[in-house]
């Protein structure tokens, strides 16, 4: 499955984050879309092996009130998963 999210990650577009983003209710700024876009580029290793140890609310200055909190619940939604 990690082969799987890894090609997946490798073609992920600027334009993918923020349409999964527009779909779950979150309106990015461009600052918000360049951070989580690069974020996700670059950390989705880390969170896949560690799910439990990733803490979001470290980055919690990098996005609206608003936006951090929806964030936030899609990733204890999604977590549940790993």
């Amino acid at each position: 499955m990690f082969n799987i999210i890894e090609n997946y990650i490798k073609n992920l577009t600027k334009e993918d984050v923020n349409n999964f983003a527009l779909n779950n209710n979150i309106n990015l700024s461009s600052c918000e879309l360049d951070f989580t876009y690069n974020f996700v580029k670059n950390s989705y290793q880390d969170i896949l092996v560690k799910p439990n140890n990733f803490n979001f609310s470290k980055y919690q200055d990098k996005f609206s009130r608003d936006n951090y909190f929806k964030i936030e619940a899609l990733i204890k939604k999604y977590s549940r998963y790993l």
